[in-house]
């Protein structure tokens, strides 16, 4: 494991984390979006998958295996595989004014809960903040060591 692993590995999570709040910030946006923009019904909540990269570097250096292709992700980091669409039937409610209420009055909203989204904002915020500070101490640890080399 060399020194700008950790680095890596927290630039890959700070990638993950910045999607991850701009997911939640479009589903808090797009709450009462009873139409998109292709008529296909309300605004489905979207979710981000998330995978890790494989064994953690001192998992790696215990079976003695070395996996740091070019363009890989880092091991014992992350990457974002795909954002998919929540599959939840959407809420009905009556209004019967509503410009999108069927012939009932009902009216298909997305199926989101704000709170919700509000902690998965919250939670995506301060992991970007813990990475964001880990990256600020492993740059601090390497400008130590090449000032111990220095002299």
């Amino acid at each position: 494991m060399g020194i700008f692993n950790a680095l890596d590995i927290s630039a890959s999570a700070l990638s993950v984390e910045r999607e991850r709040s701009e997911v939640a910030v479009s589903n808090l946006a797009n709450v009462d979006t009873t139409r998109t923009a292709a008529g296909s019904g309300p605004y489905r909540r979207r979710e981000v998958v998330i995978q890790n990269g494989g064994n953690s570097p001192f998992q790696s250096v215990l079976n003695g295996v070395s996996d740091l292709r070019a363009g890989a992700t880092p091991a014992g980091g992350v990457k974002l595989t795909r954002v998919v669409e929540d599959n939840a039937e959407p809420i009905r409610r009556y209004d019967p004014g509503h410009p999108d209420a069927d012939k009932d009055g009902y009216v298909s909203y997305p199926a989101i809960n704000p709170a919700e989204e509000m902690v998965d904002l919250m939670g995506s915020v301060r992991a970007y903040q813990l990475n964001a500070s880990a990256i600020a101490a492993s740059k601090q640890m390497i400008q130590q060591s090449i000032d111990v080399l220095k002299s």
